[in-house]
């Protein structure tokens, strides 16, 4: 068997991983069993804590203005591994503030090689071929039937770069919230743009802005011109945000964690001190 190297022009690949691997996606019911949430609640905060600096949030008040008599979806850039991660710990860190007692829905494909995922309200998307997609689709949509539904979706369908650009949705949450009209009356979509990014500290950092949710209730809702109108603004949303990180805008955001200084920067900052203190002495002089 030939080895095929690695090389940094094949980190990113257009063709979905379970066509890519022709792998078959075993069917699984999204559920929320309190045990596995329990493990969940400890494990996935810690990933993040050990790994970022802290992560920032803003504009969580906006979903005071959804339909709360429905369920919300919630759409964000798939950009790298901790995605999922961190969509687990900003519905029940941060999202639970403004929807009481959220149960998480998330698609990820190649859930064989995670079933246990399962238990904390996953289930797997086999996209093989249109027909394989739409069956899990089918039951995405009938997920969305209670207002305390927090539906997590990457709607480019595949990771991109960071700040790729232009957004290019697939047909799939279109799909999720016509149906979603059909068979609950409407459903929130609501944008949140994630910047992963190094500040002023030794680690990275994640910033976290939620849009203005959209409530789609029109029957009428046409999903081709409703993807590409979401695809616009959301680039646009993605961008402002971009924009205001690098001006050193930060007006708003406030911190769901912070890390401590470690050691070598407690040093640091101190010796900055110190060094300012000497300086204020000698320009007394």
């Amino acid at each position: 068997m030939t080895h095929i190297e690695e090389t940094p022009q094949h980190l990113y690949s257009a063709v979905p991983p379970t066509k890519l691997r022709n792998r078959e996606e075993k069917f699984r019911e999204a559920k929320n069993i309190p045990f596995w949430h329990f493990i969940g609640d400890f494990v996935f905060p810690k990933m993040l804590e050990t790994r970022f600096c802290s992560l920032m949030y803003k504009n969580l008040d906006n979903l005071d203005k959804r339909d709360k008599t429905k369920a919300t979806i919630f759409y964000a850039p798939h950009n790298n591994w901790w995605d999922g991660v961190l969509a687990y710990n900003i519905v029940y860190r941060i999202v639970k503030k403004k929807i009481e007692k959220p149960r998480f829905r998330f698609m990820i494909e190649e859930m064989n090689r995670f079933p246990l995922f399962q238990y904390v309200g996953c289930f797997p998307i086999n996209k093989k071929s249109p027909q394989a997609s739409m069956k899990f689709l089918q039951y995405a949509v009938t997920t969305l039937n209670s207002p305390d539904i927090a539906f997590w979706i990457f709607p480019q369908g595949i990771i991109r770069p960071p700040h790729y650009r232009p957004e290019v949705f697939q047909s799939g949450l279109a799909y999720i919230a016509k149906e979603a009209v059909k068979k609950f009356g409407g459903v929130n979509l609501v944008p949140v743009a994630v910047n992963y990014t190094f500040l002023r500290q030794d680690r990275p950092e994640i910033l976290v802005e939620f849009g203005e949710p959209r409530v789609v209730d029109d029957i009428k809702f046409d999903r081709k011109k409703a993807t590409e109108t979401l695809e616009k603004e959301f680039e646009a949303f993605l961008d402002k945000q971009q924009s205001d990180i690098s001006s050193a805008n930060f007006e708003g955001y406030q911190y769901l964690f912070k890390q401590k200084l470690k050691w070598w920067r407690y040093i640091e900052e101190k010796l900055k001190q110190k060094g300012l203190k000497n300086k204020q002495k000698i320009d007394l002089k």
